[in-house]
């Protein structure tokens, strides 16, 4: 009858555990991320604005570009060729000889993360160096002056993460809203 007794007990703990743990996993936590996704600002006119933790790339040369991405916001992820592939080779001369081109520098001024893509494919980040090189491009398709986009670059650059993590770096999605703002 004891051993009975504690099945009995045992079987109603884990059903309360289940039950518990179905309502935090299957109901709260998903109704707060559904309150979450309705915070105002996160849509401008019905459109993603995107978040300063995910790359949102616009297109046009009034803009900041962002990394070169092999992603979409919903499938995330790298290509995985590595640095020794023909094809890979063949997409980052590509990408610079372009760069270089919009940019108006010669192609061994164009740094490294402006051909090459994050891991993820939605970093937000870029170097100073490659905002610097955007600055004459944005500020003349904007009409103000470079040294007006170059307070926004330095507005918008952050330092390493926890004061030693990574490189620095410009946040593009803060960055083009700001020269939006600007305007």
């Amino acid at each position: 009858m004891n051993s009975v007794n504690a099945f009995v007990k045992q079987a109603l703990a884990g059903l309360r555990v289940l039950l518990v743990l179905t309502v935090i996993t299957g109901v709260l936590y998903p109704a707060a991320v559904w309150l979450v996704s309705r915070v105002p600002g996160l849509h401008a006119n019905a459109e993603a604005t995107g978040t300063e933790l995910v790359v949102a790339p616009r297109e046009g040369d009034g803009w900041f570009q962002p990394r070169p991405s092999m992603a979409t916001l919903p499938a995330s992820g790298g290509s995985n060729k590595g640095e020794r592939n023909a094809d890979y080779d063949a997409v980052i001369a590509e990408r610079r000889t372009e760069i270089a081109r919009r940019e108006g520098v010669a192609e061994d001024a164009v740094p490294q993360d402006a051909v090459t893509a994050s891991a993820s494919g939605l970093d937000p980040l870029i170097s100073a160096e490659y905002a610097a090189i955007q600055v004459p491009r944005v500020a003349r398709e904007r009409g103000v002056s470079e040294d007006a986009v170059r307070a926004l670059v330095a507005e918008a650059s952050v330092g390493r993460s926890l004061g030693f993590v990574g490189e620095p770096g410009v946040n593009v999605t803060a960055l083009n809203r700001a020269v939006d703002a600007a305007e």
